[in-house]
Formats: structure tokens, C-alpha cells, sequence
């Protein structure tokens, strides 16, 4: 009998992995894409076979841990948000071009509308950059289903495999069929190590190889069967629904769709399936989820005067998550009665648990800081960046993961007195040691404030890499060993906090400050443990 289980999107795509005979997960946790990773730490399947599953430091450390365990002939997943792989793009970017052994896939959860992210970034862009097949499952029994079938692929030509869901597919749940459970491969070593160093000559090489494949590619994309032509008697309108648009597009036609639609979830493009499209409806229409990513590219395969539409020409909204509604909008059909929100439901913004040591490391620095003309904070990300919000209303910059310090740094450089950064203990070791050792050698004038509630608080409570080391590593990192200063935030204490504070921000050099608490919400954890 086969065994049927109900999954969130990430789930799927972890059973899949599993279930292809995964060896190793890597990953930094970032919403949407956390439930994967913790799915396999959960997993007793995975205990079994001690398949690992630490959180990596950050998405870049991920992706190379990965191809390390590639090279040695085993299959390993990379798991991370869409923003992560701006900071995975070197190691990403680079794989395309030596190739994998084992089997690798690289999961990149987009997260359209932004509901925890600084960007709509779309994923797509990186595997047409990297010239790497992708997969974008409609589904949770595709997104299992085509996990396993990325593997192969990725196995077969000896390359990387890109894997874009959206927030929707990632967090809803449906039933989803297990298939066969593969064994794990054997240790093997690549046929050809050459290619595995880019160095100019070999890479040049590599880089004629990986155009020769993209033939390939685009032929197992129009073969596969994961891109599907469906015929319609209406040609007046050609529709091609990519990954969930085609679940949504068929939410509205339970009895069959007048219109011919061509399913996407596999890249490249099937062109030739597309110019079939073409030549036999007047106009089409492509739904898909995130930027314009396919149809910009349509418009430049067409060249029959065929009409595109979509988010570019406004049938479709240009922001935010695609939605059912949307689709039915631009299909000219009459939409469901709206309800309004009830007023009895008041509109709850975000804010920083009641508790929360970052709440009394905000009151402190804004005490402070009061007494000095234009005083400015460059903040990082993390649930401490509720800090902008009232009641505190603290920092003044948040760009992406460590540019806290790196910001207050050019900031002190231009002249800017006093330039204090606020990062929190794991994007520290994220990103942000780095930028202090920048900080260091140039003597920059900056007061660093890591604030340690000793988890990564705001994906959840996964560990975080550097507890228990921040002194150490700050003095590696050169910053003397007198202007490392720990402090415990709570209101009994906020005599001593705003004294280090006003110390260290009239010393003439970079000053780090820990205020060190667990996280309120672990602490409940805990306790109840």
C-alpha cells in the first residue's frame, strides 16, 4: 500500500530528498525555506542513517559544504531563502562550472510580498545566470516528486540543480505519495578532478562544456513530462502557468479549461513548445509568481507579432504574491463576492516579545544616545530590527546581513560621531566578522553591540553558531581585550548598561558591547523541557 502523508511544501521537498538518498543537508534558517532542514533534524529516517543536518554559519559555508560532500560521490541539499543566494552566489555561480559528482540541489524558497524579507528577488534569474536546469514544483506532490527527479538530472550531467518554490507552495499543506526509498550513494571520486579547479585555463574549458550542455538541458525540459501542453478549443488566448499559477489557474476550471495552457515547472524554457503555442493562439498570457522572469523571456522568443501579456502589460499586478483572484481578473472573469474585514479584528504590527532583552538594550542605547547631536545607528536583520518600530524607534539603517558594522564604519570614516552598530549573535557570525576586522585595521571610531540572546530568534530558535565565543572571537578579531564588554540586559541594570555604553562611545576606537540574554521565547522552551 502506498503510504500518503500530509506536508507542507518544505516538508515534501525534505521527504523527497530523503527519500532520494540524501547524505547531507546544509543550510542557514531563513523563512520560507527553515521547515526543510528542521523537517530532516526531526526526521527518525535521518537519525537512522545519520544523515547530517547541522545549520551551517551562512548560505555560502552551505553551498561549499555541500559541493564538498558532492565531490566525494554522495547526494547533499542546500536549503535557503531567496536573499540567501545573493550571499551563496559566488560558490553557486562557480558549481555550474566544475560540475558536481554526487548529486546536488540547491533549494531557494522566494518569498513575493515580502512578509519577512527586504526584496521580491526572484530565484529564476540565478539558475538562466548560472545556465543551470531549475525546477519550480505547482505542487506538494510535485515539489516531492520533482526533488527526486532534480537528483537525477544533477547526477546524470554532472551539475547543480536549482529548486524555486514561493512562500504559498512552501507553507500549505496537501497530501503527498512516498515513492521507492533509494539507498545512499557510495564514496566516489570524480572522473575528471581537473575541472574541479577554476583556474583560467580549465575554466575556459568548463565554460565551452557547460554551453555544449545547455542543449541538452533545454531538451530534457521539453521531454521531461514536467513541462506539460494541454489543448484548448479557445485559441484566442494561449496561457503559460509557471509552477503555483498553474494550481491556482486550475482552481478556477474544475470542468476543463477552454484555453490551451502550457504547464511550466522545469527551465530552460521549452522554446519549441512555446512557439507551438504561438503559432496556434492570437494572443497569450503568462502567470507566474515573482518578477517577469518567463515572460521577458517569451517576448524576446517571439518574433510573429504575437501579443504577451501578463505583469509587464498590467493584467497582472507588477508587485506583490501572485493570488487566485488576480488570475481571474486578468481572464476577464467575474470575480468571488468580497467581504470586508471585520472591524472587530484590530490590526496587530509587530513588536518585540514582552521580556525581550533587545527591549532593554534599545532603552539604554536610546538614553544615551540622547545626548549626543545626531547620533545614528546602523541596525542588521534580525527580530531586533523591530527596534524601528515605536516605542523604540532606535536605529536608522537595515540593508541585508552585516552591514551593520561594516555601515557604521563608512559612516565614522565620512566623519559621523558616534557611529554605533546593532547585530544580533548570529548574523554576527553570519556575516558580520568580517566587517569588524574591516573596522579594526582601520581604527575605525564605531561601538559595536552584539546582541546575544543566544539563539537565532528570528526564524525560530535554531542554534546559532558562535555561542558561547563572542569574547574570543572579538579579540581574534583584534578589538582589545578592556573595550569587550558584557552585560546582562534587564531593567535592574540599566544604570551599569548606560555607563559601558557612554564609556565606550567616548573611546576613540572600535568598542563591542554584548548584552547577553537568552531569547524569552527559548527560555520558555526550556523551561517547559
Amino acid at each position: 500500500m502506498e503510504e500518503k502523508l500530509l506536508l507542507l511544501g518544505d516538508e515534501a521537498i525534505a521527504q523527497g530528498a530523503l527519500d532520494a538518498g540524501l547524505s547531507g543537508v546544509y543550510a542557514y534558517p531563513g523563512t520560507p525555506s527553515t521547515e526543510i532542514t528542521e523537517y530532516i533534524q526531526l526526521s527518525r529516517e535521518a537519525k537512522e542513517r545519520t544523515i547530517h543536518c547541522r545549520w551551517a554559519t551562512n548560505e555560502k559555508t552551505a553551498m561549499e559544504a555541500a559541493l564538498g560532500m558532492s565531490y566525494v560521490g554522495k547526494r547533499s541539499l542546500v536549503c535557503m531563502k531567496h536573499v540567501g543566494m545573493n550571499v551563496a552566489a559566488d560558490a553557486f555561480v562557480n558549481s555550474a562550472m566544475s560540475g558536481v559528482n554526487g548529486g546536488l540541489v540547491v533549494v531557494a524558497a522566494d518569498d513575493p510580498s515580502m512578509h519577512s524579507s527586504q526584496n521580491e528577488q526572484d530565484s529564476r534569474f540565478y539558475g538562466k545566470f548560472a545556465m543551470v536546469p531549475t525546477f519550480e514544483p505547482s505542487n506538494q506532490q510535485e515539489a516531492y516528486d520533482l526533488i527526486r527527479m532534480a537528483f537525477d538530472i544533477s547526477e546524470k550531467y554532472k551539475i547543480p540543480v536549482l529548486f524555486r518554490v514561493v512562500t504559498r507552495l512552501a507553507h500549505s499543506r496537501a497530501v503527498v505519495k512516498r515513492a521507492e526509498v533509494r539507498k545512499p550513494n557510495e564514496l566516489s571520486y570524480p572522473t575528471n578532478p581537473r575541472q574541479w579547479v577554476l583556474m583560467p585555463l580549465v575554466a575556459k574549458e568548463r565554460y565551452k562544456v557547460l554551453i555544449a550542455d545547455n542543449e541538452s538541458f533545454l531538451k530534457e525540459s521539453e521531454t521531461s513530462g514536467a513541462n506539460q501542453y494541454h489543448e484548448g478549443s479557445d485559441k484566442s488566448l494561449g496561457i503559460i502557468a509557471c509552477g503555483i499559477g498553474y494550481n491556482y489557474l486550475m482552481e478556477h476550471f474544475k470542468n476543463g479549461i477552454p484555453y490551451p495552457v502550457l504547464k511550466i515547472s522545469q527551465y530552460p524554457l521549452p522554446k519549441n513548445k512555446i512557439a507551438e503555442m504561438a503559432a496556434q493562439c492570437e494572443s497569450l498570457m503568462v502567470i507566474e509568481d515573482g518578477q517577469p522572469f518567463v515572460e521577458e523571456q517569451v517576448r524576446g522568443l517571439l518574433d510573429n507579432g504575437v501579443k504577451v501579456k501578463g505583469r509587464m502589460t498590467g493584467e497582472l499586478p507588477r508587485t506583490g504574491e501572485l493570488t487566485p483572484d488576480a488570475i481571474i481578473t486578468a481572464l476577464g472573469m467575474t470575480p468571488p463576492e468580497q467581504h470586508e474585514p471585520s472591524k472587530l479584528v484590530v490590526p496587530r504590527p509587530p513588536a518585540l516579545c514582552k521580556g525581550c532583552g533587545h527591549r532593554d538594550m534599545y532603552s539604554a542605547l536610546n538614553e544615551v544616545l540622547a545626548e549626543y547631536e545626531n547620533a545614528k545607528v546602523f541596525s542588521d536583520i534580525g527580530c531586533y530590527t523591530l527596534g524601528f518600530l515605536p516605542p523604540y524607534r532606535a536605529i536608522h539603517s537595515v540593508i541585508d546581513m552585516g552591514a551593520s558594522i561594516t555601515m557604521a564604519k563608512g559612516a565614522a570614516d565620512a566623519g559621523q560621531f558616534p557611529s554605533v552598530a546593532v547585530i544580533g549573535d548570529s548574523t554576527f557570525t553570519h556575516s558580520g566578522m568580517t566587517g569588524l576586522l574591516d573596522a579594526v585595521n582601520a581604527k575605525a571610531n564605531i561601538v559595536v553591540m552584539i546582541s546575544d540572546n543566544l539563539t537565532t530568534g528570528m526564524t525560530g530558535g535554531q542554534d546559532s553558531a558562535g555561542t558561547g565565543r563572542f569574547e574570543q572571537i572579538c579579540q581574534g578579531l583584534g578589538v582589545e581585550p578592556e573595550h569587550i564588554r558584557v552585560v546582562v540586559p534587564l531593567p535592574k541594570n540599566m544604570d551599569e548598561m548606560k555607563q559601558i555604553i557612554k564609556e565606550e562611545i567616548e573611546y576613540n576606537g572600535v568598542s563591542v558591547i554584548i548584552p547577553r540574554r537568552e531569547c524569552i521565547q527559548t527560555a520558555r522552551r526550556h523551561a517547559k523541557k
